[in-house]
């Protein structure tokens, strides 16, 4: 019995040693997350490989619900080190965080973006409201009488006379993505309760006037067009009457192909997203795993290098990829913040 003791503790020993072998043994920072934060956080990465004697870190674009699922799983050389978000972290991807014993995480709001209707520059010109497009893309709209039926509006023109005569046809993110999120959130809600019949259906029956913003259609109007948004992009050039939802950034990246749709009479500008005016206004972030400092080399520095004026400032190379900046006085706090490595709390999470 003595005997197997020994051979057991030799044994754990040595797996410990494997472990910890393995984990000095990766170098790279590993990153997951949203496909709107990506390019910012592409060009940090970039950056810090080029100045910091270190390896460039490895960016996945995942969608930031699959994001938060990698992140989230827990804390060892396997795991990723940090996560981009298009959104902020919900209370239970928190939960879920510590339950996996990831306990001290950083969080780093990057700036807004503004989440977008945008068509190509070749197509009809068009303005909506929010109740227009919640009646384009849901699964189930009101009739006349006010019961819901399965939505039957096949051009733009049958939503409304005032809108052009044109198939509807939206490409945008699938469930996983933090866009998605906003897409509901930010818009579709929003538009839910200026239609007269769910306004009245929100007071009578919350649950089912929920399921009608956060339900959309499955008929082909509604194209699921994957994580990556260079694809709408690609796919809007393509197709003058196609619309697509993304974010600012893209937007200001092929402004010269691409126009964004005027939301309430909004235009999705740089100072209309930052005043708050744009009703797709949204703030984007960054989490790094606190637990991970030290066990791959250069996470700190790298958060580090992403809140730096260089980077994040009102002329940083980051406005200059389409991030809507913070105000200097809001940056300065949320600088600290990362330098110190300071862990959020779940108390202000939903």
């Amino acid at each position: 019995m003595k005997f197997k003791s020994i051979a057991n503790a030799l044994a754990l020993t040595a797996a410990i040693m494997v472990v910890g072998g393995a984990a000095q043994a990766r170098d790279q920072i590993r990153v997951v997350g949203s496909s709107t934060v990506y390019p910012f956080t592409t060009a940090v990465a970039e950056q810090f490989g080029k100045t910091s004697g270190m390896k460039t870190p490895v960016v996945e674009s995942t969608g930031t619900g699959g994001g938060m699922k990698l992140f989230c799983a827990g804390v060892g050389e396997n795991q990723p080190d940090v996560t981009n978000a298009s959104r902020r972290m919900k209370k239970g991807e928190y939960e879920m965080c510590q339950k996996n014993g990831v306990k001290d995480i950083v969080e780093l709001n990057v700036g807004f973006d503004g989440l977008t209707v945008a068509q190509s520059k070749q197509g009809t010109p068009l303005k909506l409201t929010l109740d227009q497009l919640l009646l384009a893309v849901a699964k189930e709209v009101p009739d006349a009488s006010g019961k819901l039926v399965a939505n039957p509006y096949k051009n733009w023109s049958d939503i409304d006379k005032s809108l052009p005569n044109v198939k509807i046809e939206i490409l945008g993110p699938p469930p996983t993505s933090g866009t998605r999120d906003s897409f509901h959130e930010l818009l579709l809600e929003k538009g839910a309760e200026k239609v007269p019949a769910l306004a009245a259906l929100k007071k009578s029956d919350s649950k089912a006037f929920d399921k009608v913003w956060k339900t959309l259609r499955e008929d082909g109007v509604y194209v699921e067009a994957g994580e990556n948004d260079n694809v709408i992009v690609a796919k809007l050039e393509a197709n003058k009457n196609a619309f697509g939802v993304f974010g600012y950034s893209f937007l200001e990246e092929n402004s010269a192909k691409l126009r964004g749709v005027p939301l309430n009479g909004v235009a999705p500008e740089f100072d209309n997203i930052t005043s708050g005016k744009y009703p797709g206004a949204r703030r984007m972030y960054v989490y790094f795993k606190k637990a991970h400092v030290g066990l791959v080399p250069g996470i700190d520095k790298f958060a580090a290098e992403y809140v730096s004026t260089k980077a994040l400032g009102q002329d940083g190379y980051l406005a200059k990829k389409g991030l809507v900046t913070l105000p200097k006085s809001e940056l300065e706090g949320v600088r600290k913040g990362v330098l110190g490595m300071q862990p959020m709390s779940a108390e202000p999470l939903t």
